[in-house]
């Protein structure tokens, strides 16, 4: 694995697809652009010209509603990619991609996308792979629609966010800077923004957590994890 790689998608590295070379190829084309919060990468409808690699930050998903109401359908961190599907099926955005944070992400466009898959033969397999990964999160969300409660999914949530986006503090506990506001984490959980917010108040009274301004403190993991088996 080389240090141009880390550098580039230090998420990307840490799977086992991460020191492939088929993929260091493709990052010595891509394009560095570098967002504020609140800067749109994309908007739903746009015509895809490109595809994008998470470098640094958090970008969300959000689809807008026939009746003009947006829902968060995912946050992405580093070594994600965004922008893929457009690529593959030839089909509009479906989703508007927004900066939460300040963050860094390649850009490859479609045409050298098109080359990469033409000359790499390992690259459709390494996709294929990041595309099964974002899948089975899909249908993790699915299933806990349709069999969990809302107290599980939160829990759930507070889980996936904290393994992705987790830091260490000077007393070494796990604090989850997610930067969403209370409804964005309401659609995330897919649940009343009132009733999440009541969850959250429940899990810091147990112990569980410690709640702060867009983010979270995990104070016992195992807790959390009960609560969604």
């Amino acid at each position: 694995m080389t240090e141009s790689l880390q550098r580039a998608a230090p998420g990307l590295v840490a799977t086992p697809d991460g020191d492939h070379p088929a993929l260091e190829r493709a990052l010595s084309v891509m394009q560095t652009r570098t967002l504020a919060r609140k800067d749109r990468l994309f908007a739903e409808g746009d015509t895809a010209t490109s595809l994008f690699l998470i470098r640094s930050g958090t970008v969300k998903l959000a689809h807008t509603t026939p009746a003009g109401r947006s829902n968060v359908l995912a946050l992405l961190g580093p070594g994600e990619l965004v922008g893929e599907l457009s690529l593959l099926d030839g089909r509009r955005r479906g989703a508007t991609a927004t900066a939460v944070t300040e963050s860094v992400v390649l850009e490859l466009s479609e045409s050298a996308f098109d080359r990469w898959l033409v000359d790499e033969p390992d690259a459709a397999g390494l996709l294929l792979r990041q595309l099964a990964r974002r899948m089975r999160r899909s249908n993790d969300v699915v299933a806990d629609l349709v069999f969990s409660d809302v107290a599980a999914r939160v829990a759930r949530t507070l889980l996936d966010l904290a393994d992705r986006f987790a830091a260490t503090d000077e007393r070494g506990r796990v604090v989850v800077r997610h930067e969403l506001t209370q409804e964005e984490l309401a659609q995330l959980v897919g649940a009343a923004r009132e009733t999440v917010n009541k969850t959250l108040a429940d899990f810091a009274a147990r112990g569980w957590i410690e709640l702060h301004q867009r983010s979270f403190t995990v104070l016992s993991a195992d807790r959390l994890a009960q609560r969604v088996s």
